[in-house]
C-alpha cells in the first residue's frame, strides 16, 4: 500500500528558523550512499572481516555508534556487490523494514540495499546529522512507499531539507542532546527495572503467604474434595457459533485480565456447556512451559465467556474460591506446574484435570481463608497502583527524547 505522502516537503511549508539557520538538502551537505548484498549462495562472499550492516543491525544497536554487523563479507564479496564502503563518522539509516533505524560508524562498512548512507560534508557535523535524522524519522515514514513494505528512495532523501545551523551551533546542539539523551535513556532503564520489580513483587505476596512455617499445620485436602471441575471446549473454525474466549492472557496473579479475550468460533452446544460464570477458578493446561498452571479467578462482568479445552474450569465448594485461586496461583508462581507437566516436547507442555483434582490442598478455616484473601488483595491493590504509575512514569520517559529533539531543531537550544 503506498503512502499518501509522496512530496518531500519545502522550506517555504516548514517554521522559520532562527537568524543564522537555513534550510538545506540532504543531498547538498551529504553524499547519500545505497547498499547491495553479495550473492548469498557463494560462500567465498561471505564470513570475511567487513562489516556489512542491515536493518536488523541497526535494530540491534544498543550504542549510537556502529562497530561490527551480524553478518560480515569478505574483500571478494565486497568488489562482487558493487557497494561503498564508507567512511567512519557516515550516519547509517535503515530506508525499509523499517525506515528510521540509525547509527553512526565507529569503522569503515557497507551496507545492504535496506539501508542508506550519509557521508557528511566539511559543513555538518555527523552527530548533529543523526539527531537531526532521527527527529525527522516520523515524517520520512510518512514518506515512504511500496506494496509489499514502506521505502524510502535515495532521491527522496538527497531532496529532504533539514535546518543548519552554524558548525559551532551544530556541535554544541550535539553535545546538550548527547548529554540529555543519555540522561533520558538512564531515567528509563531505571524505571524499566523499577517496573520488573514492581510486577514480580505481586508473585513474591502470592508466595509468600503459602510457604511459612504455619501452612505445615493445615489439614491437606485434595481439591476434587472441595471443588467441582466444569466441562471446557475445543475451539472450532467450522463452528457454527462466534463466541469470546478467554485466553492464558487473561489469567494473571493480579487478577483477571479482560484485554487477554479473544473472538473465535464453537459449536453451539460446546459453547454452552462451556460457558464460565463468576467465582470460577481458571487455570492453564498450556502449550507453553512458562504459562502451564497459570491461574485467576473469574470476577464476572464480560458476558457469554467460554473457556476452551486449554483452560481448566474449577469451583469451589468447600473453600473460599479467592482462597483456592491464591493456593494455586503459588503452584504457578514457584515453577510447581511446569516441572509437572507432561507432554511430547519441551515446548508442549500441559497439566491434566487429574492431577489438579489429586493436588492436596493446605486448608485452614473459613475465617483464616477470608483473612488471607483481604490481606493479600489489600497487597495486590497497592501493587497494581504502583505498576499503573510506573507505567505512566515509564510512557512518559519515553515521548521525552521527541520533545527535545523538536525543542533542539526548532531553534530553543
Amino acid at each position: 500500500m503506498s503512502s499518501p505522502t509522496t512530496e518531500v516537503p519545502k522550506p517555504e511549508t516548514r517554521p522559520k528558523l532562527p537568524e543564522g539557520w537555513r534550510w538545506v538538502r540532504l543531498g547538498d551537505v551529504t553524499k547519500v550512499v545505497g547498499g547491495s548484498t553479495p550473492k548469498t549462495g557463494i560462500k567465498e562472499y561471505w564470513n570475511g572481516d567487513i562489516v556489512w550492516i542491515t536493518p536488523a543491525d541497526l535494530g540491534k544497536l544498543s550504542t549510537r555508534e556502529i562497530y561490527s554487523s551480524g553478518r560480515k563479507i569478505t574483500q571478494l564479496g565486497y568488489e562482487s556487490s558493487g557497494a561503498e564502503l564508507v567512511p567512519v563518522k557516515t550516519v547509517v539509516m535503515s530506508s525499509r523494514a523499517p525506515i528510521g533505524h540509525l547509527g553512526i560508524a565507529a569503522v569503515p562498512l557497507c551496507t545492504n540495499q535496506g539501508c542508506k548512507s550519509f557521508i557528511p560534508s566539511e559543513s555538518i557535523d555527523s552527530v548533529y546529522l543523526y539527531f537531526v535524522l532521527k527527529q525527522a524519522v516520523p515524517e520520512l515514514q510518512l514518506l515512504g512507499r511500496g506494496a509489499t513494505f514502506l521505502e524510502i528512495s535515495k532521491t527522496q532523501l538527497e531532496n529532504y531539507f533539514i535546518p543548519l545551523p552554524p558548525l559551532e551551533t551544530q556541535r554544541r546542539i550535539a553535545a546538550i542532546l548527547t548529554e540529555q539523551m543519555e540522561a533520558v535513556e538512564k531515567a528509563r532503564k531505571a524505571a524499566e527495572e523499577g517496573l520488573e520489580a514492581a510486577r514480580k513483587l505481586a508473585g513474591a505476596y502470592v508466595i509468600a503467604y503459602f510457604t511459612g512455617s504455619w501452612v505445615d499445620e493445615w489439614e491437606r485436602v485434595p481439591l476434587a474434595e472441595i471443588s467441582t471441575f466444569l466441562p471446557a471446549k475445543s475451539i472450532a473454525s467450522d463452528g457454527d457459533t462466534e463466541v469470546r474466549a478467554i485466553t492464558t492472557a487473561c489469567l494473571s496473579e493480579s487478577g483477571f485480565r479482560p484485554e487477554g479475550i479473544k473472538t473465535a468460533r464453537m459449536w453451539a452446544n460446546d459453547a454452552r456447556e462451556a460457558r464460565i460464570s463468576p467465582g470460577e477458578i481458571l487455570v492453564a493446561r498450556s502449550n507453553t512451559p512458562e504459562l502451564v498452571g497459570r491461574v485467576a479467578v473469574y470476577p464476572g462482568g464480560y458476558p457469554d465467556l467460554v473457556a476452551s479445552d486449554l483452560t481448566i474450569r474449577i469451583k469451589a465448594t468447600g473453600a473460599d474460591p479467592a482462597y483456592l485461586g491464591a493456593y494455586l496461583s503459588s503452584l504457578y508462581l514457584s515453577g510447581y506446574w511446569k516441572e509437572r507437566a507432561g507432554g511430547a516436547s519441551g515446548s508442549m507442555k500441559k497439566i491434566t484435570r487429574g492431577q489438579l483434582q489429586d493436588e492436596r490442598i493446605p486448608l485452614p478455616n473459613l475465617e483464616t481463608q477470608h483473612r488471607i484473601v483481604a490481606e493479600l488483595n489489600a497487597k495486590l491493590k497497592a501493587t497494581q497502583a504502583l505498576i499503573h504509575s510506573l507505567e505512566a512514569q515509564l510512557e512518559a520517559i519515553r515521548a521525552l527524547p521527541a520533545a527535545i529533539l523538536r525543542r533542539a531543531f526548532s531553534g530553543e537550544l
